[in-house]
């Protein structure tokens, strides 16, 4: 009998010590795995140019034209927009012009006759015709459907914003302790920078300078040689124009 509770104790003594050494390897595996989180450092760069970089892209510049029902042609402001819009084709497309007008809308006739004067607009501003598509796209429906222009060109574009991987607050991660920027920090500038930017390309190198205006700059070196004096004097009418003396 005596043997037996001995046994026993001896089992629940060894089960005591091997939950003691299992607790202790658990405790220092985690305060290792937190020595590790801490002292590992941001999965993510501090500069928010290198976080959030603007790359450059191909999307298509659009307008949409609203034509009446019962106008079939273009306004004077739409046809500015539609001389403007090939003009900026001119200088900014990587492609030829699509010209999408609606089938089955209330105003599916008097879109096709205002498509044929957008082409021929287009090719008033110098656009070669075969550079024009003309493409027809469904909108069943009582409502008036847009005369949608488009071609490709290269465009800006940073983010998406708003993404927040991880807590800004009170944490064991090592950018909280060292003060570091977090993830979206910075990139609503670079966004609205990308959207901003009238070149794309500026982006990527400087352009190339113009030529000099030789003729006044010649004009001045020969005044200031000769002794004369070389800032550009008011003349008659700027000297009318003014409505004060003050500063006299």
């Amino acid at each position: 009998m005596q043997t037996a509770h001995t046994t026993i104790r001896r089992s629940a003594l060894r089960l005591a010590i091997r939950a003691a050494v299992g607790a202790a390897c658990a405790l220092w595996l985690g305060a290792c795995a937190s020595d590790q989180q801490i002292a590992a450092g941001p999965e993510y760069p501090t500069d928010y140019r290198l976080r959030h970089p603007i790359t450059l892209h191909e999307a298509d510049q659009s307008l949409e034209l609203f034509i009446g029902s019962n106008h079939g042609g273009l306004n004077p402001t739409q046809r500015a927009q539609v001389l403007s819009f090939g003009l900026s084709w001119k200088r900014d497309a990587t492609g030829g012009i699509a010209i999408e007008r609606p089938i089955g809308s209330s105003n599916e006739r008097a879109s096709a006759e205002a498509t044929r004067e957008i082409a021929a607009i287009l090719a008033a501003s110098g656009m070669p015709p075969r550079s024009v598509v003309v493409r027809t796209y469904p909108a069943p429906g009582l409502a008036p459907a847009a005369t949608r222009l488009s071609y490709p060109r290269i465009a800006a574009q940073a983010g998406p914003c708003g993404i927040w991987p991880e807590d800004i607050g009170p944490s064991w991660n090592r950018g909280f302790f060292e003060n570091q920027p977090h993830w979206n920090f910075g990139c609503a500038t670079q966004r609205n920078l990308a959207a901003m930017v009238d070149n794309p390309a500026d982006l990527v190198q400087p352009r190339g300078e113009t030529a000099a205006y030789t003729m006044r700059r010649t004009m001045v070196f020969q005044k200031y040689i000769a002794g004369e004096m070389t800032p550009t004097q008011d003349s008659q009418s700027a000297q009318s124009a003014k409505i004060s003396d003050v500063g006299k």
